[in-house]
């Protein structure tokens, strides 16, 4: 399993991301119904491991909180370019959300991530520079914001590869505003969770 620890995006935020999909000759746009706030990437992992990964993520305890997007920007740029993304605005609980998570995938047995926390929602990624239009771009969407929206919860996905790029699917939800040791009951889990789950009791 290819896995990652994100924020779903709500169906309105999805919506107004995908109004900035267009004007960049050479992007590949993200399909809105893809979008989401990356917490941690975790990579290819096997049933154990996952199951490790799924019972400490269960056991974290945050607070719910409020988020807004605000802004655009890039990653790289030059014949380095990668992607265009959405911004989003400082929150503090969101930052302890992840250094939480970080450190609970730690102690499952996984490296550190060795990247610093760009909160972001990626919108297109590039195989070449599209020049002139990137900045003619950059600056029409430059106002872009959307009203804050309430994050109750975090989730853990699974990417499936294609020859499209790649699909997100939801394995686990986990709350926030709770003690922690809290997740979806059995009957909600993908098969390939329950283990981690029974575990849990």
């Amino acid at each position: 399993m290819r896995l990652f620890v994100g924020i779903a995006l709500p169906s309105e935020i999805k919506e107004r991301l995908g109004h900035l999909r267009a004007g960049l000759p050479g992007a590949r746009w993200v399909d809105p119904l893809n979008m989401h706030l990356t917490l941690r990437f975790i990579g290819e992992t096997g049933q154990a491991q996952a199951e490790e990964i799924d019972a400490a993520l269960a056991a974290l305890g945050c607070p719910a909180f409020d988020l807004g997007l605000s802004g655009t920007g890039t990653f790289g740029s030059g014949r380095r370019l990668r992607a265009v993304w959405a911004g989003v605005e400082k929150s503090q609980t969101l930052l302890r959300l992840q250094a939480k998570i970080e450190q609970a995938l730690i102690r499952t047995g996984l490296a550190p991530d060795g990247h610093k926390f760009t909160p972001h929602v990626t919108l297109a990624r590039f195989k070449s520079n599209p020049g002139a239009r990137l900045a003619a771009y950059l600056e029409a969407v430059s106002a872009f914001a959307a009203q804050p929206f309430h994050v109750d919860g975090f989730t853990l996905f699974e990417s499936h590869l294609n020859r499209d790029g790649a699909a997100y699917q939801r394995l686990v939800d986990y709350p926030l505003g709770l003690s922690g040791g809290a997740g979806l009951g059995e009957k909600e889990v993908p098969d390939k969770m329950l283990g981690a789950r029974r575990a849990l009791g």
